[in-house]
C-alpha cells in the first residue's frame, strides 16, 4: 500500500509539472492544484538567480526551484537510491524534466550520500517524515541533517515542509499516516547547529485534526502543513 501511494504522488507532481513551463510554475499557472501554493513556497525560501539548491526528492517544487535560480544557478533533484529501487520510473521522469530544464542536475545515490557542497538552500517537501521510515532505511536522521548543515555555505537555508501530526506524537505517526510533529522536527534541526529563521502557516488547516492519513480524500490537499525555513549560522 505504502509503495503505490507513494508512486502515484510522485509520479502525478512530476508529469503535471513537465506538463507546466517553467514560467507556468512559478507564476501559479492552474496546471499545477492551487492548494500547494508553489509561489509563495518559493518566495518564502527566498532563493535569488544563480544560487545551488538540493532538492531532496525532487517534485513539483523542481521546475519551480530551476526556474527561480536560472541558468546561472543549479537545482540537484535528490531521488535518493530507495525511492529509485522502489519506483525507477521516477528517475526517467525527473531525467526527462531535466532534459528540458538543464540547469536540474538528477541523482539517485543513497539518501545518506553527502550533498554536494557550498548549497545556498535544502529543501525537503513532504518526505521528511519518511526519513523515519523503514522504505528510507538506513538513515540516520541526526547525521543526515548535519550533512545538510554541512553542504550548506554559512547564512544558507534548510526549508522542511511537511504534514503536522498531533502534538506530541514525535515521529508516532510517520509510517501510517504519513505526519510528524512540528515540535520534533524543530528538535532534529536545531540538534545539528541550525537557527529557527521563519516559519509560515500559509499551509496551514485548523480543520484538519491530525488523525487520519493524508491520502484520505477528506483531507488530501488539504491537511494541516507546517513550514519552516532554518539558517547555517554565518
Amino acid at each position: 500500500m505504502r509503495t503505490s501511494l507513494i508512486s502515484l504522488l510522485l509520479a502525478v507532481s512530476i508529469v503535471t509539472e513537465t506538463a507546466a513551463s517553467p514560467q507556468s510554475a512559478q507564476s501559479g499557472d492552474r496546471t499545477l492544484d492551487p492548494a500547494w501554493k508553489v509561489p509563495a513556497v518559493i518566495a518564502f525560501i527566498g532563493l535569488k538567480k544563480g544560487d545551488k539548491v538540493a532538492d531532496i526528492v525532487g517534485n513539483h517544487l523542481t521546475a519551480s526551484l530551476a526556474w527561480t535560480v536560472g541558468p546561472t544557478g543549479t537545482v540537484y533533484a535528490i531521488e535518493t537510491a530507495q525511492v529509485a529501487k522502489l519506483h525507477p520510473e521516477l528517475i526517467e521522469r525527473i531525467k526527462a524534466l531535466a532534459a528540458r530544464l538543464p540547469n536540474i542536475v538528477v541523482s539517485d545515490e543513497p539518501v545518506a550520500t553527502p550533498l554536494p557542497a557550498g548549497l545556498d538552500a535544502v529543501v525537503i517537501r513532504q518526505n521528511y517524515h519518511d526519513l523515519y521510515d523503514k522504505h528510507m532505511a538506513p538513515v540516520d536522521v541526526a547525521v543526515f541533517n548535519k550533512d545538510v548543515f554541512a553542504a550548506l555555505r554559512p547564512g544558507g537555508v534548510y526549508v522542511v515542509l511537511d504534514h503536522a501530526a498531533l502534538a506530541g506524537s514525535g515521529i508516532g505517526a510517520t509510517d501510517k499516516l504519513h505526519r510528524i510533529d512540528p515540535a520534533r522536527v524543530k528538535f532534529d534541526v536545531l540538534a545539528a547547529g541550525f537557527k529557527l529563521d521563519a516559519e509560515s502557516s500559509m499551509l496551514a488547516n485548523p480543520g484538519d485534526d491530525h488523525t487520519k492519513s493524508v491520502f484520505d480524500p477528506s483531507v488530501r490537499s488539504h491537511t494541516d502543513q507546517f513550514l519552516f525555513r532554518f539558517k547555517k549560522p554565518m
